[in-house]
């Protein structure tokens, strides 16, 4: 890709026409970057570059770095050591190690040689079976030992940078330098890496303090390419700046191939990434990779190796791999929808008309890109079509930059944003802006939230700053419409991404003052409610046309079913619901609903009950026509039947009990002796009260239904006939054995 120094404002688009100053050089803007002397870390630095970094630092070649594994329970390490020295890698959970357990390393010759002549091997192994929440110590042979914490898979958080590109604020960087130059160079560069790495180190720093579990960079983790280094091992010094921060002792880095990095294969000997993939190899540094954390699937994609094809079936094959990530995230290094000085070019808009259908496709979520040094942030963005391909060629591009963007002697821009007018004649530079304004892409532009959305239709692209302040970009003069937010003060940044089941939410802050640059981006992804919404459709529907009804079932297996409805509906609510709740709200009410009881089937006892409460009040059932004993055990009875009766949650049993006494109440009914008849004397004589108060009582639910009572005076006359007949048959024979016994 063609780089520019600094060609501002590129930008554009025939819309938004506002004015801006910038200060500038006579042809081209330039790369404006932090010197850690002027940072608020200043005093620091100095000392930190008087005796650290002059002392040895920036000849070290062998220190560690620490990669994420392939999952959350593992950890990756490389390092160099001097060919034919023995090394190891030793952990356990003790400090002093003396749990420790050696792990496996596989070495690899790098053909590296130092100024001494000492040639380096590239050692990788990976600590595994890793526990979360927990302390691990670790020791590479020769060096001190060091720590990291595992975090827990559930709610995390990690670290978000851009292009620390150490070394990039040298001021000869890329001048092909040789001979006499040569001395100068090396001295340029090694004050630049001291500053870039000590800035760099600055927002490690500041990530790890704010709890980061590891660390994603969208690429260019040094400036030196070998294309443009005066010998094979130019770029080591960059690599000891880069790996010098005392917080990747136990914060690991995700890396991403840049630009800066691709045609160098130190970059494969210093970063030992997990799954790594043939696809997308440019067959320097390696290919496409990815690994998970929790619930989070990351692509780190190799975009140097243009063969768009590779990275969409690497993406289609990790995907299905991987379906049970809810989240999907991919790093790669072009900024595909950034907002600087690279963001219009023509081969980095091509990209992204080829790689975004297949994001959308796979259920992309976020994407993740440098390469402009500058911030900035996108509205969702859903392009729901066919890979697209601009004809507009980066020539033709930049040779209308060069007529938009004009700069005086003086460094200002003569006329902003550009010098090309939208009622311009030109044909070429009428097809410059048309090109600025398909590029826009209003089309993709989705209505969700561009801070707060739920369930959003559509991707969100971050592009990160410079890291280390090596270098920075101005942003365009004309916004894209794209945009959601940006910013570039020429300060270091940094995000902070925290995910759980259910959210995804970006901070981001500059380093200086370490104070937020931009509003709270959230994701909102709520849990799987299919199941659960089709229960819940289908008892409103029940309720609605009475099938469900509350008295219908006991009040104990209502109110429970009720409990479980009401908990299912608030959670189903709650866009922070996780998957467990819905899983488990879901469970409640479907056991609510299934243990719902019918309330028992009361008919008879409550027709019994009417019956004699009729009877009662039609005067056929009197108190006064049965002994004080017989009627209060009738009214204890139906008093009995009433409270089965007002119980909703009575029992089949219960009910039945009740209905029994009833019936048998009313079947020992004794009628009352008239005033000289023997029936009284009998109720005397056995201690009956007949004025028993009980025997006033008629209970206001004892109107209930019994038998006729005819019946039972029809059976007493019957059995008094009985026994008459049988008297006069009796005194007949008596009469009858008299008189022949005379």
């Amino acid at each position: 890709m063609k780089k520019r120094n600094k060609f501002l404002a590129v930008f554009l688009a025939a819309v938004c026409m506002m004015a801006t100053t910038v200060t500038a050089f006579a042809d081209a803007a330039p790369d404006g970057s932090s010197n850690a002397a002027n940072m608020p870390w200043s005093s620091a630095f100095a000392d930190w570059k008087a005796n650290v970094w002059d002392k040895g630092l920036k000849d070290d070649w062998t220190q560690v770095s620490m990669t994420p594994g392939k999952d959350e329970t593992s950890v990756n390490f490389a390092w160099y050591s001097v060919t034919g020295e023995t090394t190891s890698l030793t952990y356990g959970t003790k400090e002093d190690l003396s749990d420790g357990q050696t792990v496996e390393i596989e070495a690899t010759a790098t053909e590296q040689e130092d100024a001494d002549g000492n040639l380096y091997t590239s050692n990788k192994a990976t600590i595994s079976g890793l526990q979360p929440g927990t302390t691990y110590y670790y020791q590479v042979a020769g060096k001190d030992v060091e720590s990291f914490t595992t975090g827990e898979a559930d709610s995390f958080r990690f670290a978000f940078i851009g292009d620390p590109q150490i070394g990039s604020s040298n001021e000869l960087k890329g001048e092909g330098v040789n001979g006499e130059e040569l001395e100068a160079f090396y001295q340029a560069q090694s004050e630049a890496v001291a500053s870039d790495s000590y800035n760099w180190g600055q927002t490690m720093k500041l990530a790890q303090e704010a709890g980061s579990d590891f660390v994603v960079s969208a690429g260019d983790q040094i400036q030196t390419t070998l294309k443009k280094s005066p010998t094979a091992t130019t770029s080591e010094i960059e690599y000891a700046g880069y790996l010098s921060p005392e917080a990747l002792t136990s914060l690991p880095v995700a890396t991403t191939v840049g630009n800066h990095d691709a045609d160098n294969p130190n970059y494969q000997y210093h970063f030992n990434v997990p799954n790594l993939s043939y696809l997308g190899d440019n067959d320097v540094v390696g290919g496409d990779y990815y690994f998970t954390y929790g619930d989070v699937l990351f692509m780190m994609l190799n975009t140097q190796d243009t063969n768009s094809a590779e990275h969409i079936e690497f993406i289609e094959n990790t995907v299905a791999k991987n379906q049970d990530c809810k989240w999907r995230i991919v790093t790669l290094h072009q900024d595909i929808y950034g907002s600087a000085e690279h963001s219009n070019e023509p081969e980095i808009v091509n990209l992204r008309y080829a790689l975004t259908p297949a994001f959308e496709a796979n259920g992309v979520d976020v994407v993740l890109t440098g390469h402009d040094h500058a911030y900035s942030r996108s509205k969702f963005l859903n392009g729901d079509q066919a890979e697209e391909k601009t004809t507009y060629t980066d020539d033709e591009f930049d040779e209308m930059l060069d007529v938009d963007v004009d700069y005086s002697g003086e460094g200002t821009l003569t006329t902003a944003p550009g010098n090309i007018k939208d009622d311009t004649t030109d044909e070429a530079e009428k097809t410059y802006l048309n090109y600025l304004k398909e590029i826009m892409d209003d089309d993709r532009i989705t209505t969700d939230n561009a801070e707060y959305a739920v369930n959003p239709s559509g991707i969100l692209y971050l592009t990160a700053s410079s890291s280390s302040g090596s270098k920075y970009y101005d942003l365009v003069a004309r916004q894209q419409n794209y945009i959601a937010g940006r910013w570039q003060k020429d300060v270091p940044t940094y995000s902070l991404i925290d995910v759980t089941e259910n959210t995804l939410t970006i901070n981001t802050y500059r380093t200086d003052n370490n104070e937020a640059i931009d509003k709270t981006v959230t994701i909102v992804k709520t849990a799987d409610t299919e199941d659960l919404d089709a229960m819940l459709e289908d008892i409103e529907s029940n309720l609605a046309d009475g099938t469900l009804d509350a008295a219908k079932y006991t009040s104990d297996s209502w109110s429970a079913f009720q409990t479980a409805l009401d908990a299912a509906e608030a959670a189903k609510g709650d866009v922070n619901s996780t998957q467990e709740t819905i899983n488990n709200v879901y469970a409640a009410l479907t056991a609510a609903y299934n243990e719902l009881v019918p309330v028992a089937d009361n008919e008879a006892l409550a027709q019994k009950v009417a019956d004699l409460n009729t009877r009662m009040e039609n005067g056929t059932l009197k108190e006064a026509d049965y002994t004080a004993a017989s009627w209060k055990n009738l009214t204890k009875a139906m008093e009995t039947a009433d409270t089965v009766l007002a119980n909703r949650d009575a029992s089949e049993q219960e009910i039945n009990d009740a209905l029994n006494a009833l019936i048998q109440a009313e079947a020992s009914l004794e009628k009352a002796a008239s005033d000289n008849g023997s029936g009284a004397a009998d109720d005397q004589n056995n201690g009956q009260n007949t004025q028993d108060p009980s025997s006033n009582k008629t209970s206001s639910a004892s109107k209930v239904k019994t038998g006729d009572e005819t019946q039972a005076v029809m059976w007493t006359w019957i059995c008094v006939a009985g026994m008459g007949a049988v008297a006069v048959s009796v005194l007949g024979y008596k009469k009858a054995e008299r008189k022949r016994e005379k």
